[in-house]
């Protein structure tokens, strides 16, 4: 059904249900491939879903596949200073992603190549079917094997070894695989990857968003940061967090021995 985002037809949906938003690259019969309307939607969406109170965000794909990257057709010959622009802007998709407080979940299914796979590791978790596959392809087309944010978070993800073989191969990597090196949280039958993205999601809908937020933050802090910075960033925010009334009421659940009921404050 058409989302918040616009018909059916549009480039990008964005639906929403329970605190959980789902944004769905929408061009399947390209595979999902982004195009320059589709990359400017989804920069819509993903600045709507940062505006907006989700608690957990989904990041899925339509059709066979998550996303095959970059549309062929638009690879054109252009002036430098317009390619400049054009790859800059390929981040900002990625750029939202680590900013928006709320965990973004992947669900990849089929291929998740190029582009796709940098929106993909973007993510906070990715959560894959079994027949889905990995790749940074650029190389093979005489491009730099670290574009869209790969050069950033392969070798965070699965270490320097595993990330320069990747990018310098173009390889591709089955789920089994990406759940082994820890480039996926989880590879599941394809008959279960919608139930286990729903549920990962509501329980991260569920959680204290504020205390989600505040960990998103250092996490993603820590990747750059110098320990004295992320230890001090880590007491700042535990103390924001010892004050909130989700924390109260997290304690209190626990000593009664039920779920809590977390409500953003």
């Amino acid at each position: 059904m058409p989302g918040e985002g616009g018909p059916a037809s549009a480039p990008v949906l964005v639906e929403r249900e329970a605190g959980v938003a789902t944004v769905t690259l929408n061009r399947p019969d390209v595979l999902n491939a982004i195009d320059a309307e589709m990359l400017e939607a989804l920069v819509a969406a993903l600045e709507q879903v940062a505006a907006g109170d989700d608690r957990a965000v989904v990041l899925a794909g339509a059709g066979r596949a998550f996303c095959a990257g970059a549309d062929q057709g638009e690879m054109v010959p252009r002036e430098a200073a317009e390619w400049e622009r054009i790859v800059e802007r390929y981040l900002d998709p990625v750029r939202l992603i680590a900013a928006i407080d709320a965990p973004v979940i992947a669900r990849l299914h089929g291929d998740a190549v190029g582009g796709g796979l940098g929106l993909a590791i973007a993510c906070d978790m990715r959560i894959a079917a079994a027949g889905a596959r990995l790749c940074a392809p650029f190389v093979r087309i005489g491009l730099a094997g670290c574009d869209m944010s790969a050069g950033y978070f392969l070798p965070r993800l699965v270490g320097l070894g595993r990330a320069t073989e990747l990018m310098m191969t173009g390889r591709f990597v089955d789920a089994g695989e990406a759940e082994r090196i820890g480039l996926v949280n989880r590879c599941l039958p394809a008959g279960e990857l919608d139930a286990a993205v729903a549920e990962l999601a509501r329980a991260l809908a569920n959680g204290p968003p504020r205390a989600l937020a505040f960990t998103k933050r250092a996490i993603r802090r820590s990747l750059d940061s110098a320990i004295g910075a992320e230890f001090d960033y880590e007491v700042f925010a535990q103390v924001q967090c010892l004050q909130t009334a989700d924390h109260r009421e997290g304690v209190a659940a626990f000593k009664e021995r039920r779920r809590p009921r977390f409500g953003g404050a």
